[in-house]
């Protein structure tokens, strides 16, 4: 298994696996409630069998080249991660998201990962356009979409249901040329 390193702390990036469930489950435990504010994926992997289906979920969408999902180390320990939710090679369009334990918030992480799944979707993949789809209430997803580079397409009202509460969804995106001009425009 390969291992792409995030920076100067430590932190990896790599594939997260079937293999890989009962680590996914304790760090779904750690961070349920913090992970579940804004989105549904704790809801989702409850236990052992049902961290292993969502695991193996994502296994068969990266066989069929429709997504993929990654886990963010530090210090060997399991803390988020990045995924294509979608990813549509006719159409080159994918989206991605992300999720974080309480302890790993604030250092970065998510971004740093993302732009290594959408470098390579854009350039190794051909993908055009990357959306990013986060709850208009949950402020650290669209700061992550700002740092980015994506642009704000609009707000889809009460589109989400999430725990008995109608959630409005934020759009945001970047296409291929902006991703590269301002990889071009910052310095290294």
């Amino acid at each position: 298994m390969f291992a792409i390193s995030l920076g100067d702390d430590g932190a990896e990036l790599r594939p997260l696996e079937p293999s890989k469930a009962e680590e996914f489950l304790a760090h779904m435990d750690r961070g349920r409630a913090f992970i579940g504010e804004h989105i549904a994926l704790p809801d989702f992997v409850a236990d052992i069998d049902s961290a292993r289906s969502f695991l193996g979920s994502y296994a068969e969408k990266a066989a069929n080249d429709t997504g993929r999902i990654y886990g963010i180390w530090t210090d060997g320990t399991l803390v988020g991660g990045v995924l294509f939710r979608t990813f549509d090679a006719t159409y080159c369009t994918a989206e991605a998201g992300c999720w974080l334990e309480p302890s790993a918030a604030g250092k970065g992480l998510i971004t740093r990962a993302c732009r290594v799944i959408i470098d390579w979707a854009i350039e190794e993949r051909g993908i055009h356009r990357v959306e990013w789809h986060a709850s208009a209430k949950n402020g650290p997803s669209i700061a992550v979409a700002r740092r980015l580079g994506m642009t704000r397409e609009g707000v889809l009202r009460e589109n989400y249901p999430h725990r008995g509460v109608r959630a409005d969804t934020e759009v945001w995106a970047v296409l291929a040329p902006e991703w590269r001009a301002a990889k071009t425009s910052s310095p290294s």
